[in-house]
């Protein structure tokens, strides 16, 4: 009985993957979450036989895109400002909505910190080139923002933004920008220094400088046409094995992780909006 139930159960699964062979799904994604999510969506596709394609960019940006194609499966950004944008603007199932992992934001240098920058008043020095991400459409830009605006004075916000030539227009080209020498230290999300470990290198910022911990959400396109596997691929992601391909990739599973780093418990999610004058940069 036990061998017949088995082979019944072989036969289900290998009908799932057969009768979904050839379908997709489209996902529009923040770049923060890249390398982990390729690596979940090939394993969903070898599980599915289901073809899973993956748009990334700045979470706001790939939001628009979204919006305006009338296209996608799932929304994906980096932080729960733009979820909540996204739920705003309804082109998201807020029920469907699940997280899956943690963010938390540092400073980026050259591997070895050469310029010796061991907080952000460090970064006013003259000498030291800085970047961080477009807060207009960039999540960790608008981090970036928040935490420039509780830590330093009117003047010294002055100064840094006269520092900066323009902005970086996603994760990646933030995280770039500091491996190609473009720039010596960026505000950007502490996992960067995961992404590449032979160039790079996280300075962590004081407990107090860390205004709240962010995540990445997930829900599912209000444009989906088949919202059942899009749900699945949610199911998958924040299963155990979709959970312990992030954990692999050094990127916090919950908040208690998170606190552990910065040496003190924050908020988590929220949004923020951000200052006037800091909008309106060019982007690179």
């Amino acid at each position: 009985m036990p061998r017949i139930l088995g082979m019944l159960l072989l036969f289900w699964v290998g009908f799932i993957s057969v009768s979904r062979a050839g379908e997709r799904l489209l996902i529009f994604a923040g770049a923060a979450s890249r390398p982990p999510t390729e690596e979940a969506a090939r394993a969903f596709e070898r599980k599915t036989g289901v073809r899973v394609d993956l748009v990334f960019g700045g979470s706001g940006y790939v939001l628009s895109q979204m919006i305006l194609s009338r296209k996608g499966d799932l929304y994906f950004p980096g932080s729960s400002d733009y979820m909540e944008l996204a739920k705003k603007k309804k082109a998201v199932f807020p029920e469907t909505e699940r997280i899956v992992a943690y963010l938390v934001p540092a400073i980026i240098v050259k591997k070895g910190n050469p310029k010796g920058i061991r907080s952000l008043h460090d970064l006013l020095r003259p000498g030291v080139r800085v970047a961080i991400a477009n807060p207009e459409g960039v999540c960790v830009g608008v981090y970036a923002v928040e935490i420039l605006e509780r830590a330093l004075s009117p003047a010294e916000k002055a100064a840094f933004r006269q520092k900066l030539t323009n902005y970086t227009g996603s994760c990646a080209q933030t995280a770039a920008a500091v491996s190609l020498g473009a720039v010596d230290a960026v505000i950007g999300w502490r996992i960067f220094a995961y992404w590449d470990p032979e160039h790079l290198e996280a300075v962590p910022l004081r407990p107090e400088e860390v205004v709240r911990v962010g995540y990445i959400p997930i829900a599912v396109s209000r444009f989906t046409r088949n919202r059942p596997l899009a749900e699945a691929f949610i199911r998958f992601i924040t299963s155990p094995e979709g959970k312990d391909i992030f954990r692999r990739y050094h990127y916090f599973m919950t908040p208690e992780e998170a606190f552990s780093f910065i040496g003190a418990r924050k908020p988590v999610g929220g949004t923020y909006k951000v200052p006037a004058e800091w909008l309106g940069g060019r982007t690179r």
